[in-house]
């Protein structure tokens, strides 16, 4: 076909983008297709989803929240008030019964101030808390949502799997706590500062004015900490996206991970990111050490300029000592108040932090005409079908050096079939994945019946077009759901439900799926698992298929539909779908020419170009390209093949047919539904996780706190340290009250001419001691806050690596038990949690222990009787903090669950966006996240409303414990018991101390979690794992080793998730050293099975599989799996550069030189490809392989396998991706690299193994036939007819 280059224009001057090379017009499209402009977030952009309610409850908790603040500095008059009566009643001033009087009013201020804050403190802890929470969950819907509708290009480039989940799960968490009721703490205590500084200027303006001064040296503290904090917050969470993202791909891939014994590489790859972000969340943390220590050595430094200043104005008699300590107490308890915002502050920084990443993608819009959410664009009400692509040219954004289409032109006629056929990578999922508009090409047009496509309505077009995908996607519910996904959007989603049952059961019939659909025991209301791995590949695809067809589309795309059925099955599927293409444009891309041989027309792509086009027939006159991908795949019945080596077989299996459900197997030996207990698909980690743990009275919290320490041993020197400067942190509070005490006693004595320069004297030595505190506690709470933030960082680091670590130490069945997402919500949230119990939170448990000690000892040792009375008060408080914290961890977990569910369902779906889009199930999607997000609302908002009360008595009740103190220590003053030094000391101690306990309830909540993710991560730490490549036992063997004879003897097998349906029973099988056996047959037999039980993914119920007569179980496990290399029938590509996939196959043990890891490549036909790209070996190939074709991921996992140079090569459909051209070349280099290697070939192409030296037919889990290519064929059974099935040479 004729082909022209465009004219070409100079690129984009000055432009150092990877698109520069360009012309204009088409780095402009593929610009559109990746770019996300910044989002400026502020803090209205945290509120940005806030409801009219929302904003109605945030404004009312703020106004409760600022109320409650500004009415403790009105203690502060009743103190001075107070104060001013004891001084006259000991000046012999006012009689006892006026005193009384005072006395009494005032205590009732008290009691009136408590009541009024216990009111207002709990609509807003209740407010913030559900708001929050409600502000949250908006947030997470409308990521998700915009997610769900960016532009494959874009996911292409910038989005991981596994950065998406942690972005819904960690981030948005750390916003919902910066905007509850962390928030609601820090506009209490702005409110308690600023009311304290207009009680000071309205009591006395000269002196409050002096001690303004301390705001700005706090303000400027902050702004200057608050730029770095902000800095490394952003580092560390883009640290922690990226090792998030190396989990989804690692969990996404795990038998592979397994397979290859690459657990340990995976774990430093995470563990170099884990490492990153503890060096940025280092530095955050000890530049909050630092901010905190500047406020404490400010706070102190007031306390000196107050006494200082107070007492020059008080001898000047400018102002009286009631109105000093007036001021002084305010002054002191709002700057006391703003030092602990500080933490609050952090909380309210990073969650603008987390916000950026999250907003520039809910700000991003794609490209006009990619945008699924737009209802613009026509929407023909006739379809005819013809398709034309005009001069196409196409660059996939994530690799814009390759043109992947160019100057292609094609006609394809409405109502036909036509099939694309060419090598790998020559462009044929391309056309695909345009007509589905995944991406925008960079010029030329593509038309359907006349119309320019990007003008036509996206979900229109999308509901138009059926996809039946390469890698068939099924969703964790139904096979009824499932199928019933293909009618969205459609007309017929409209019809009655049993109009729906009726077509969905007649697609199914279609696409040979409803027989063993109604063969299992839940029928079409069986639970596929995610992904739908309970099914076999054949099995999926086949359901794929059936709801692709179930809404009659117009135009029907098969993107290799049936590649993974067997070939009786894929006859029977392929007469129904060319039933089902008559009247519609049918678009078939396939590797097996078997399936396309009466397509209408074929076109043979090569390197993005047409090279030749026509019938079967007309091509085969030819004998050119097509030519020979026909003889590639020819079946020679007639070959005489002499055998390398001879099998043996154990004369049981030759005629055991042991009557079971065909519906056995599954991709990489993942177990097949036959009926499915809905429980444990899919369930809670934390379920999974506690199930193995019996010994529930290790769940408690003397448990949690030792568990949690031993992950800090190596940091105990440190952590000593860190709590030595806590506890003089914590001194600081009982020492300053014998200080402050000291200066009333000082400043409250007569003044006389002959005592004034005594009195300034006395007053500014305490204000010096004050100065001497000051610098005491900066250096006490710079060394605690550095220490303890090396040591939580050390810890989070150290949980995630081993809490990954144990992940991948489990054995497969742990795997099906749990969801992927489920894992990843456990592993970026819970994990995280445990440090609840760490850094910031020990260290103000054990400032405010020291600080109750410090008071009550020192106020016990000068006033016994009234301290007694203020300690008696303290249980009280904590017994209402202690509720709210337990309330909050009880309910906590139980709304945990739920979130996690919903966590998962998104991480499935992100996971699968391909098919979400082309199924057009956004909206679907959203909405069952939001109806699952709003049972989370529901449940949380009782236990809101049942433990906020507790908190607000916590608060409130500090109020009555003044009101008791001052009663009764005007009572003893009344007495003459005790005099103004007494008091003030044993008073301020103890409400001081009272105080500081109350600070360490905020974190309660912290708590709570930590203890709950504490309980589960424990448990992931101590499941015991049957299959464990942690244990260094059994027998040690050398790699030559395993050229041994391998045998199944009477082996059973079912799979654990459903221990009561047998897969394979009494089945034997005897394979010789460097024989090369083909296990083939219908899906669902039993086939994968058997390899996985060979790569000891799971053990035999009863019978052995063992190597050289010894049983595989009591051989080392990762000796054994050193000599086995496996390629699954849908290979897994992780996220990073092709050398690094092609090294994970490579033994640990064994350095591989550069010159091996090309011949691996060239052996898999791979390294041509590879060398043609700019970055060659170090191309990126972006999460789970997205970048790359499905026969080029293929080739590069035959690489990975062929570097581990194995002993026993298992290939689970090895070739099934591959073009005939490839698929010739690379199973000659597998014939070649099998010489001297047992090798276990599963296959549905028979071509592939027809020199194999023994062939097994399987059906029903057991052996139906065995022999040679030619025997078999000769039988005449059913491998005979498999062959006719899949044999073109009737039609030369």
């Amino acid at each position: 076909m004729a082909k022209s280059t465009p004219e070409k224009t100079a690129p984009n001057a000055g432009s150092d983008d990877s698109f520069s090379h360009l012309l204009d017009s088409e780095a402009d499209i593929l610009r559109q297709q990746v770019s996300a402009p910044a989002t400026d977030v502020g803090i209205t952009t945290l509120y940005r989803y806030a409801t009219i309610s929302d904003k109605i409850i945030l404004v009312i908790s703020a106004i409760c929240a600022v109320a409650g603040g500004a009415a403790l500095p009105l203690m502060t008059l009743l103190f001075g008030n107070l104060q001013g009566t004891f001084q006259e009643y000991l000046l012999n001033t006012i009689l006892y019964e006026e005193y009384n009087s005072r006395m009494t009013s005032f205590v009732l201020y008290f009691v009136y101030l408590a009541i009024g804050q216990l009111v207002v403190f709990y609509i807003s802890v209740v407010g913030f808390l559900y708001t929050g929470e409600h502000i949250s969950n908006a947030i997470r819907e409308r990521y998700l949502s915009s997610c769900l509708r960016q532009n494959i290009g874009y996911f292409d480039s910038k989005m991981g799997n596994g950065e998406i989940t942690s972005c819904i799960t960690t981030d948005i968490d750390t916003i919902r706590q910066g905007i509850s009721e962390k928030l609601g703490f820090a506009l209490t205590a702005v409110a308690t500062f600023f009311s304290a500084f207009i009680i000071g200027f309205v009591s006395y303006w000269k002196l409050t004015l002096v001690l303004f001064s301390t705001v700005v040296a706090l303000l400027t503290i902050m702004s200057s900490a608050s730029v770095f904090i902000t800095r490394y917050s952003i580092q560390m969470s883009q640290s922690t996206s990226l090792a998030n993202s190396i989990i989804g791909d690692v969990l996404q891939s795990i038998r592979t991970t397994v397979a290859f014994g690459a657990q340990d590489r995976l774990a430093k790859k995470h563990e170099d990111y884990l490492s990153r972000a503890e060096r940025d969340g280092f530095r955050m943390k000890a530049t909050v050490a630092v901010m905190v220590a500047g406020m404490m050595l400010v706070l102190y430094l007031n306390y000196a300029l107050s006494f200082w200043v107070g007492s020059t104005f008080l001898i000047d008699e400018e102002v009286s000592l009631q109105k000093v300590l007036t001021i002084m107490m305010a002054i002191m308890l709002g700057a006391f108040e703003l030092g602990h915002v500080s933490p609050h502050v952090q909380a309210f920084l990073m969650a603008l932090s987390s916000a950026q990443k999250l907003f520039n993608t809910i700000d991003r819009l794609p490209p006009l005409g990619l945008d699924p959410t737009l209802d613009t664009g026509d929407e023909p009400d006739k379809i005819v079908g013809t398709i034309r692509f005009d001069n196409v040219k196409h660059i996939y954004p994530s690799r814009p050096q390759v043109a992947v289409l160019d100057s292609f032109s094609l006609v394809i006629p409405a109502g036909k079939t036509t099939a694309i056929v060419g090598p790998s990578g020559s462009g044929k999922s391309t056309i695909a994945s345009l007509l589905e508009r995944f991406y925008a090409p960079v010029s030329g047009n593509i038309y359907l019946d006349g119309r320019d496509i990007s003008l036509l309505n996206l979900r229109w077009l999308r509901r138009t077009v059926s996809l039946v995908s390469q890698e068939p996607r099924l969703f964790d519910t139904t096979i009824y759901e499932n199928i019933r996904h293909g009618l969205l959007g459609s007309p017929l989603a409209m019809d009655s439900l049993e109009r729906q049952n009726e077509l969905i059961v007649a697609a199914a019939k279609k696409a040979n799926a409803h027989e063993f659909i109604t063969e299992l025991s839940q029928g079409y209301d069986t639970v596929v698992g995610e992904r739908g791995f309970l099914l076999s590949g054949g099995q999926k695809q086949r359901i794929a298929i059936a709801r692709a067809i179930v809404s009659d589309p117009k135009v029907l795309i098969l993107d290799e539909a049936t590649s993974a059925l067997d070939s009786e099955s894929e006859s029977s599927v392929q007469t129904a779908l060319t039933a089902a293409s008559y009247g519609r444009t049918t678009i078939t891309i396939a590797h097996r020419l078997s399936t396309i041989q009466d397509a209408h027309n074929i076109v043979v792509l090569s390197k993005g170009f047409i090279i030749e086009q026509g019938t079967h027939i007309e091509l085969l006159q030819k004998e050119q390209a097509y030519f020979r991908l026909v003889e590639s795949q020819r079946l020679h019945a007639e070959a005489s093949l002499p055998p390398q080596t001879r099998y043996e077989l154990l004369p049981a299996t030759m005629d055991q047919t042991p009557s079971l459900p065909a519906s056995q197997g599954g991709q990489m030996g993942g177990p097949n539904v036959t009926s499915t207990d809905k429980a444990a698909v899919a369930a809670p980690a934390g379920i999974v996780l506690q199930r193995s743990n019996t010994r529930r009275s290790r769940n408690g919290w003397w448990a949690t706190v030792k568990f949690i320490a031993s992950l800090n041993m190596e940091e105990g020197k440190l952590m000593v340290w860190g709590c030595f400067w806590s506890i003089i942190c914590g001194a600081g509070n009982p020492v300053q009250a014998v200080f402050f005490g000291k200066q009333i006693a000082t400043l409250s004595a007569p003044l006389s001419a002959y005592n004034i320069s005594q009195v300034k004297h006395a007053s500014n030595f305490w204000s010096a001691m004050y100065v001497m505190l000051a610098v005491v506690q900066f250096i006490a709470f710079v060394a605690q806050g550095v220490a303890f933030a090396h040591c939580s960082e050390r810890l989070i680091h150290r949980v995630r690596d081993r809490a990954f670590r144990a992940v991948l130490r489990q054995d497969i069945s742990f795997f099906d038990e749990t969801s992927t997402g489920t894992l990843e919500a456990f592993m970026s949230t819970e994990v995280k949690q445990v440090t609840g119990l760490s850094a910031a939170t020990l260290s103000t448990l054990i400032i405010a222990c020291s600080t109750l000690v410090g008071a009550m000892s020192v106020s016990l040792a000068i006033g016994w009787k009234l301290s007694l009375v203020c300690i008696a008060t303290i249980p009280l408080l904590l017994a209402c903090g202690f509720t709210r914290f337990y309330m909050l961890a009880y309910f906590q977990a139980h709304a945990r669950n739920a979130f996690r569910e919903s966590a998962g369902r998104a991480s499935e779906a992100i996971s699968s966006i391909r098919t979400v889009a082309a199924l057009t199930r956004e909206d679907q999607v959203s909405t069952k996240f939001h109806q699952e997000l709003e049972v989370q609302q529901r449940d949380s908002l009782y236990s809101v409303l049942k433990s906020s009360i507790f908190y607000a008595a916590s608060q409130s009740l500090v109020h009555l414990v003044f009101a008791l103190g001052f009663w009764y220590g005007g009572t003893l003053i009344a007495r003459h018991e005790y005099d103004l030094f007494q008091f003030f000391v044993c008073f301020s101690a103890i409400v001081f101390g009272a105080q500081s306990a109350g600070t360490f309830f905020s974190y309660s909540q912290e708590i709570g979690n930590a203890h709950q993710a504490a309980v589960n991560v424990q448990a992931l730490f101590e499941r015991e794992v049957a299959i464990d490549t942690w244990v260094t036992t059994g027998r040690r063997i050398h790699p030559d080793e395993c050229k041994a004879t391998i045998e199944f003897r009477n082996v059973d097998f079912s799979y654990p998730t459903r221990p009561n349906q047998q897969i394979l029973r009494g089945f034997s099988l005897k394979i010789g050293p460097g024989q090369h056996v083909a296990l083939v047959g219908p899906s669902g037999c039993g086939k994968s099975t058997v390899v996985a039980l060979l790569d000891r993914f799971y053990d035999p119920v009863c019978g052995n599989i063992s190597l050289n007569g010894q049983d595989i179980r009591s051989l080392n496990l990762n000796d054994y799996r050193a000599a086995i290399s496996i390629v699954s029938q849908e290979p897994n590509i992780f996220y990073g550069t092709i050398r690094e996939n092609v090294l994970l196959g490579a033994p640990a043990t064994r350095e591989i030189s550069e010159e091996a890891i090309v011949a691996a490549c060239r052996d898999a036909n791979i390294f041509d490809f590879i060398a043609s790209l700019p970055d060659g070996m170090d191309t990126v190939v972006g999460g789970s392989g997205v970048l790359l074709s499905g026969g080029q991921k293929q080739r590069i996992a035959l690489a990975r396998a062929l570097v581990r140079d194995p002993k026993i090569l298992l290939l689970d459909e090895a070739t099934s991706s591959l073009d005939s051209e490839s698929e010739l070349l690379v199973q000659a280099s597998l014939d070649q690299a099998a010489f001297g290697r047992t090798t276990i070939s599963v296959a549905h192409r028979l071509s592939t193994i027809q020199r194999a030296d023994v062939i097994l037919f399987m059906h029903q889990g057991a052996v139906a036939e065995i022999g040679t290519h030619e025997e078999l064929v000769n039988m005449d059974n059913r491998y005979a007819r498999f062959v006719k099935l899949q044999s073109l040479e009737g039609s030369w």
